[in-house]
């Protein structure tokens, strides 16, 4: 094995992804409990009514969000029956077009079109998630933050391939304590070790996050473009058909999925012929994946229906091994203990990078390999 080599590749692709690793390590923290902070901080819930109170029309709780914010339009309507029973989200904007950042939410209940609530804060928590996505800059900073995720990952590789140098002469968890050095390596190295398979993981599939909006480009101009073909001459639409007309279409379309989220004709995860209906399974594995359902906005039948193609799948997939969000409390609490060691891995990481400034690696490797007496 070329050490040098690999030892080159470990320390400067660390140190250069380091920094934002700490930053992404010290927001996710919060963001890993983002539903129990939002509840403690007082998040609305649709009030209790008797067991069987009958759900609005979706036409109505459009007409209610419109008539709550006239001056702006509806793009997106979702639905989180586990989390927020009996709660509409609509998603409004100035315009169909706006970018996607510029919008206002509104919470409705479902069974009589009150608001509920307007999640538009801006403090703390909208705060920790903009630093760890895209540090406020947009789609450059998701790239960015992307390639510090691939940057980690190299670190990771490389630092597995001198793990076996550095210890194969020591029983596997031995912290030699002769000098402060060996015993910030040797713990760097078997926290390192033992978090690896997670730290791999959120690092690839984090990385994997940030092409979200290059991938829904590459959707829209293969799937969906192929999907809505047959309407590409046809005259614009005046005002779109009903709501529930569409929504009743894609349930018989796909009766054994459930609705996650409608796109409304125009926007960004739509045509704009269309209402997009996205559907999702209930097994673990199929509530995390998507099906667009196409249903025509002025007539409500059906035009198309494909599972999204496996670039899609993939990063559908990635968003809860990232964020640990799918087995509940317990889950969390791992995520949050696996985010705390691996911040200690950095910090030593930089510690040991610190001290060995000016030593030779070959002496370094002398080093690491004595074995305690």
């Amino acid at each position: 094995m070329n050490f040098r080599l690999w030892s080159l590749i470990h320390t400067w692709s660390s140190l250069v992804c380091t920094l934002f690793l700490l930053l992404l390590c010290l927001t996710g923290l919060p963001l890993i409990f983002h539903a129990e902070i939002d509840h403690l901080a007082g998040e609305a819930e649709a009030p209790a009514m008797p067991v069987g109170t009958p759900e609005l029309s979706m036409d109505r709780l459009v007409d209610a969000a419109r008539a709550h914010r006239p001056q702006q339009v509806v793009r997106y309507m979702l639905w989180d029956a586990e989390e927020h029973p009996h709660m509409t989200l609509v998603n409004m904007a100035d315009a169909m077009d706006a970018p996607p950042d510029e919008y206002w939410l509104v919470a409705l209940d479902s069974r009589t079109g009150a608001v509920l609530d307007e999640p538009n804060d801006r403090g703390f928590m909208h705060l920790m998630l903009k630093l760890h996505t895209d540090l406020f800059i947009g789609l450059p900073g998701l790239l960015f933050m992307g390639f510090m995720g691939l940057l980690f990952a190299l670190a990771i590789v490389s630092g597995i391939v001198l793990y076996q140098p550095f210890m194969r002469r020591l029983a596997f968890g031995t912290v030699r304590r002769q000098r402060r050095r060996l015993q910030w390596l040797d713990l760097h190295n078997l926290v390192g070790i033992v978090t690896v398979t997670w730290a791999l993981t959120v690092g690839l599939t984090g990385s994997l996050n940030t092409l979200l909006m290059p991938l829904l480009g590459i959707w829209q101009g293969d799937q969906m473009a192929d999907m809505v073909a047959p309407y590409r001459n046809a005259p614009p639409l005046d005002a779109p058909g009903s709501l529930q007309v569409a929504l009743d279409t894609a349930r018989r379309t796909v009766p054994d999925m459930a609705v996650r989220f409608v796109a409304f004709p125009g926007t960004l995860m739509s045509s704009p012929h269309h209402y997009t209906v996205f559907m999702h399974g209930d097994t673990p594995l199929t509530s995390r994946l998507l099906r667009p359902v196409l249903v025509d906005a002025r007539t409500g039948a059906l035009t198309d229906t494909r599972e999204m193609p496996w670039y899609m799948q993939a990063l559908l997939i990635s968003q809860p091994l990232h964020f640990g969000d799918y087995g509940g409390l317990a889950m969390k609490i791992v995520w949050a203990l696996l985010d705390m060691l691996t911040l200690f891995v950095l910090v030593s990481g930089l510690y040991l990078w610190w001290k060995k400034r000016g030593k030779r690696r070959d002496d370094l490797l002398v080093e690491a390999a004595e074995v305690r007496e």
